[in-house]
């Protein structure tokens, strides 16, 4: 069973840390440097005139082929005609709890360390699409059963040195499947992956799955060196362009480039990167004005408003994050579908986001607007405090004869939520408490127990629809035919196909309203106008520092 991803619960073992990243009075030129403590160790000799002649024409010489340096080497970060730091710092709000990527739950560790320290056998783009990887091509068999990869060739290797081929890529792929790594769920239908020769893998499926692909993106692709040894919870072996310099959940993580690293399209921009785990909102604002950091992901909206436009760039893009108010399809009251459709008619999002900054989308459906098979929903059940109070009469409630329902969620989102939608169900006959939990009990009780009638937490993961096929999730969600068309989704070979019977699965669970979606959580990013390359759509599950700088 997979656990969500928004809340993360790692938030709770942060700490906010005070100490500031010591600048870089390191030159650009290190021949420069040389020449100047040379020169201050050596006695005057009283150089005759041409000396000094051949001596100036010599270093303004120098200095040219210096600019020429500098000018290439920042070209390569898009900073061009300027100089790098060779330090960015920045500042997240989750941390993960260890660098376990093959255990430990949470999308904050898939954020920090996939395509950065570790590699996948495909890689993902800020746009939620499908690139190249350690594969630089594919081919699909015509029933969608065998695909066959084709990896780079040229001489790829783990930050260890030692070398990276279908062997360790086969290898890790069915150590997935054997050990049930982390989301290995996602890729049941695979059977085995099989090196053909050092450069090619062959992975056989049961069955056709459209996501397949998309993925190998992420954990299930994720390769690892077979032969290595060390402690995966505090170290991280990887083939990707930085490596794990230190690590404390409690305050940050660094990172350095790797000196081994094989690519040429993921060069690192940066030598360093030090990301600061910043939980308190008014704090990581504060970094930020003062410098401590670079640039803040995710950024309070509100807050976002107090930062000088000329100084600092903001942002905000849809996500995969999902807010879902869940109900327990197995509840005695909620069996009621005259219940839980007067719930989504009662709720007004359009208030819940005003309160939030205006800044997040109504979503009114299952499937976020990056993800295949999205369709604008919110007009299945359009706010209608009337047709609210229609059904809960006919299902036996009113306001003097309440419907008494607990909302249970983690106290990491705060009590205004939980606030608004006790007030906005009160005018229906809902009588709801709200129960602020630990997220460690909401996981226990809730996700892992399925005991709740009301829940609300952050999805945030991509392509997650399948959790309306599992009826022993915790939504206890159970339709047929909902399953039906998904299974028929996943077995399409066309894609335009696949994201018409998503589509058509996704308005049947809305129309079913086993949840609310409250909204799609819109990331807003702040950060320094002295950064370039930072992305501003789906920085909290892809995350490309390599190709993050930061200019003088």
């Amino acid at each position: 069973m997979s656990s969500p991803t928004g809340a993360h619960g790692e938030a709770d073992a942060t700490k906010q840390e005070n100490e500031q990243q010591p600048q870089s009075t390191a030159s650009t030129d290190a021949t420069l440097n040389a020449r100047a403590k040379s020169s201050n160790g050596a006695k005057s000799q009283g150089p005759k005139k041409w000396l000094i002649a051949l001596i100036a024409v010599i270093a303004v010489v120098a200095v040219i082929v210096a600019i020429a340096v500098t000018r290439g080497k920042n070209d390569d970060a898009n900073t061009s005609g300027v100089t790098k730091a060779d330090t960015v710092t920045i500042g997240l709000k989750l941390a993960p709890v260890s660098l376990d990527i093959r255990h430990q739950s949470g999308s904050a560790i898939e954020q920090v360390l996939i395509g950065n320290v570790y590699e996948a056998l495909l890689s993902r783009d800020s746009d939620n699409k499908v690139q190249p990887g350690l594969a630089k091509s594919w081919d699909i068999s015509k029933d969608g059963k065998t695909y066959t990869f084709h990896l780079n060739n040229n001489n790829m290797c783990f930050s260890n040195g030692d070398k990276l081929d279908a062997d360790d890529v086969a290898w890790s792929i069915n150590q997935l499947k054997e050990k049930q790594y982390y989301n290995a769920n996602q890729v049941e239908s695979l059977d085995k992956a099989e090196a053909v020769d050092a450069d090619t893998v062959r992975l056989t499926l049961d069955a056709p799955d459209s996501n397949l692909l998309w993925y190998l993106t992420g954990r299930p692709g994720l390769v690892f060196d077979k032969n290595a040894t060390y402690n995966a919870k505090t170290e991280a072996v990887g083939s990707g362009p930085y490596t794990v310099e230190s690590f404390d959940s409690a305050s940050k993580m660094v990172l350095k480039a790797n000196p081994k690293y094989w690519g040429t399209a993921h060069k690192p921009a940066t030598q360093n990167v030090v990301i600061r785990f910043l939980t308190d909102d008014n704090a990581a604002v504060n970094a930020l004005k003062s410098g401590d950091v670079d640039v803040l992901s995710p950024v309070n909206a509100t807050l976002a408003k107090s930062l000088d436009a000329s100084t600092y760039t903001v942002s905000a893009a849809d996500g995969s994050d999902k807010f879902v108010l869940a109900f327990n399809c197995t509840n005695a009251k909620l069996k009621d579908k005259r219940v839980r459709q007067a719930i989504r008619y009662a709720i007004n999002h359009k208030e819940i986001i005003a309160s939030r900054g205006n800044v997040d989308y109504a979503l009114g459906g299952p499937v976020p607007s990056v993800d295949p098979g999205y369709e604008d929903l919110t007009g299945l059940y359009p706010y209608n405090v009337d047709k609210a109070k229609e059904l809960m009469k006919e299902a036996g409630y009113t306001t003097d004869k309440p419907l008494r329902l607990t909302l249970t969620y983690a106290n990491t989102y705060g009590t205004e939520l939980g606030d608004q939608l006790k007030s906005q169900l009160a005018k229906i006959g809902i009588d709801l408490k709200i129960d602020y939990v630990e997220f460690s009990t909401w996981l226990q009780n809730v996700h892992a127990n399925g005991d709740y009638e009301l829940s609300l937490v952050d999805h945030a993961e991509s392509h997650d629809f399948y959790k309306w096929t599992t009826p022993d999730y915790y939504y206890h969600y159970d339709g047929k035919n909902v399953q039906a068309l998904y299974a028929k989704a996943l077995a399409a070979t066309d894609e335009e196909e696949s994201n018409e019977y998503l589509k058509q699965a996704a308005k049947a669970v809305s129309e079913d309203a086993p949840a609310d979606w409250l909204f799609g959580y819109r990331v807003t990013v702040a950060y320094n106008t002295s950064v370039k390359g930072f992305p501003d759509k789906l920085s909290q599950t892809v995350l490309p520092l390599w190709q993050i700088a930061k200019v003088k």
